[in-house]
This record gives structure tokens, sequence and C-alpha cells, in this order.
């Protein structure tokens, strides 16, 4: 089976909000992680839908799931206090729902500039490579600086991508290298593929949509606005 595992357990204090947490912002109308979910609950090969939350807010993800009609949301259990956390735990319903002979797609819950064909390029990857990240090409020029901040070095940007998702596993190898960084003390890793990746697997990438941002502050936002208001004009222009 393939399992989208969401992890939605930021607060939002990059956003400058008080209260609500980023994902359930709205635009339209829609909080963010609707249309997230939307993407999953679309797609003909996801079997189910995990989602990790921040507990206070559980109660208010269950409405919307139920408001929205989104069948294939089967579990929501609260997130850790790290990303990392929140995707174990994420992980874990999905051994404990599904057992352990699963891919699982991890994805952002504010990641809702996804699409159909990304989420299919990644499931045929996995099935060549084991596993998939999904990545966009760097646009900018990257630099390495020292203490001070003194560049060090320029990388070239042909030999970079940014790690986007989703990113997918087969469930047992990446529980396994969870356990491994529990067992190590080790709660740095700020994704997944960063996870897999220290502890050996050789990873197969997949180029998603530049557009596929995270949204994490209030600029991220208003690209999601521009973004998403922009492909459904080129929709209404194209009927």
């Amino acid at each position: 089976m393939n399992i989208a595992v969401i992890f939605a357990g930021g607060i939002g204090s990059r956003m400058n909000i008080k209260e609500l947490p980023k994902q359930f912002l709205k635009l339209h109308g829609k909080e963010i992680i609707i249309y997230t979910l939307e993407h999953f609950e679309c797609h003909e090969d996801i079997d189910g839908i995990v989602i990790a939350c921040v507990a206070d807010w559980i109660p208010l993800l269950q409405e919307l799931i139920e408001k929205y009609n989104l069948k294939k949301v089967l579990d929501i259990v609260p997130g850790g206090g790290t990303g990392q956390e929140s995707i174990f735990c994420g992980l874990a319903a999905v051994k404990r729902r599904y057992g352990n002979d699963n891919v699982v797609l991890i994805h952002d819950g504010v990641r809702p500039l996804i699409n159909e064909k990304t989420i299919t390029a990644c499931l045929d990857c996995v099935k060549k490579n084991n596993n998939a990240v999904t990545v966009a090409p760097v646009v900018e020029t990257i630099i390495r600086v020292d203490e001070e901040e003194r560049i060090k070095d320029v990388i070239k940007r042909s030999e970079c991508l940014l790690a986007r998702a989703p990113q997918c596993f087969h469930l047992n190898d990446i529980l396994a290298a969870h356990d491994r960084a529990k067992a190590d003390n080790k709660d740095e890793f700020i994704d997944s593929a960063s996870l897999m990746r220290y502890y050996g697997h050789s990873l197969a990438t997949v180029r998603g949509p530049v557009e596929n941002i995270k949204i994490t502050t209030p600029m991220d936002f208003y690209t999601f606005r521009a973004l998403y208001d922009a492909r459904e004009n080129e929709q209404l222009e194209s009927v």
C-alpha cells in the first residue's frame, strides 16, 4: 500500500500569528492543510493518509476532515516536539494500522502546491530505487562561509538541488533509520532525506515543481496565494 504521512506539527512562530497554527490559515475560505491533503486524497494510487498534528488542534482538524469529506484520512495522531519526532509518530501510526510492508510518502502539511504528476513520479521512483526524494533546481548562488561569515567557497549551482517533499521510502527502511537515531540520541535531522543519508542509504531524486514551496513565513503565504490564483486563472482561460 502507498500511505501519505502528513506532518502538521508547527505552531506558526515565523508567521507572526499568535494562536492559529500556519497549517490552518485560509486561502479563499479553505485551510492550507486541506489544499495539501486533497492532492493525496484525489490521487488514485494513494491508499490512505495519516496525519501527525499539534495535539491541541486535532479536534479542529477532525472537523475539517469531515467538512471536506476526506475519506482516505484514517488516522490523526499527536505530533512530537520536533519535526523528526512528528514524522516518527506518523510512521508508527502507519505501522500500527497497516503493518510494516508499505511505501510511505512523507509530506509537509504546509506544502500545498504539490501536484499529481510529482506524486506519481515519486511512486514510480520508489519501485525502481526503493526511495524517492523530491527536489527542485537551485536558482540562486550558494556560498559557504566561515565562523565570521566570510565567504570560503562559491558552490556550483549545477551540483546542487533543493530537497523538498514528498520524500518516499519503504516503511521498514525509514523506521529502522529512526530507531538508529533514537539509539544514537540524534534528533537534529532536518528531514527524512538527511536521516536516511546519514545512515548510509543511497537516495534517488525526482524533479518536482519549483513552486512546491513550504509556507513558513508571511511572504511564503503571499507567494502561495499568487501561484494558486495564477493556476486557477490559467485553468479558466483554457476552458
